[in-house]
């Protein structure tokens, strides 16, 4: 059993070694939850889980404490991957719900498996995901005066091996903040959220790269070919050069290999297996 999660770029954690240690701590207490569920259940049911408690966390750009749109609207984007089942489920930009990855996860068994915008409300709504205001009072303030120096870039995200071998991949996202209403990021993508039966990926950093790239298919697509998850990644990300890729990646393949990789500094991530507890 293996679990790795992220919670995106930090721009201020560079200079701020309290705020970044304060999202350390809650990544190191968050992976060890996820970890214990683990053990009893499967790589899909604990991704879903374990990115929902970095939703619940407003320390990051995901959930509650997610960016504020241009418009003064939290759109909200996540999708969810079973590396058995080879299902892919999200949403892009649904509004006034608390989990998004939740709603990801009961669109698994829908025909109609990615609902964007008011679509993707309707269908939370009729499902039971009651309203849910994730605006907090430092994003409000963040959007009244447009100051965006301390603000998280990515998304959060978790990869899952279960104890059948299973993998599993989620990824939820608050936005960039400020963008344009109706912008789509990766999260939502296979681009930045892929697993299958050799390997599960879960990406963050700046969406138009990351799609840009194919990041999280190609590296997996890459795995299930043959080639070990560090070349796969340095690869992937070494094709984002010429236009200065902004990515990050999490990933873990069927036989337990574990690797996290960036092309920019800071991005916070954390392991948890039953031999190694990397708090990074």
């Amino acid at each position: 059993m293996k679990l790795i999660i992220h919670g995106g770029f930090f721009s201020e954690s560079g200079t701020n070694q309290e705020v970044k240690q304060a999202k350390q701590d809650a990544l190191k207490q968050i992976v060890t939850q996820g970890y214990q569920y683990l053990k009893t259940h499967t790589a899909t049911e604990t991704v879903v889980y374990t990115v929902s408690l970095l939703e619940d966390c407003d320390l990051f750009n995901a959930g509650t404490g997610s960016q504020i749109q241009s418009d003064g609207c939290i759109r909200l984007s996540a999708a969810l991957m079973d590396g058995k089942t080879q299902k892919f489920s999200g949403v892009i930009n649904v509004e006034e719900v608390k989990n998004p990855i939740q709603v990801a996860e009961k669109l698994q068994s829908a025909e109609d498996k990615v609902l964007s915008g008011k679509g993707a409300q309707t269908y939370a709504r009729e499902n039971g995901f009651d309203y849910y205001n994730p605006e907090t009072p430092q994003r409000k303030q963040e959007y009244a005066t447009k100051l965006n120096n301390s603000i998280r870039l990515g998304t959060v995200g978790c990869v899952a091996l279960d104890t059948d071998g299973n993998l599993a991949a989620a990824t939820s996202t608050g936005g960039k903040g400020f963008e344009i209403p109706g912008r789509v990021s990766d999260s939502a993508t296979v681009a930045g959220n892929y697993a299958n039966a050799s390997a599960g990926i879960s990406c963050t950093g700046v969406g138009e790269d990351i799609v840009s790239g194919a990041v999280a298919a190609k590296i997996v697509t890459r795995v299930s070919d043959g080639m070990p998850l560090a070349q796969a990644t340095d690869k992937t990300l070494a094709e984002m050069k010429p236009y200065d890729g902004f990515a990050g990646v999490i990933g873990i393949t069927a036989n337990g290999e574990v690797y996290h990789a960036d092309t920019h500094p800071y991005m916070v991530w954390a392991l948890y297996d039953e031999d190694v507890k990397v708090f990074d």
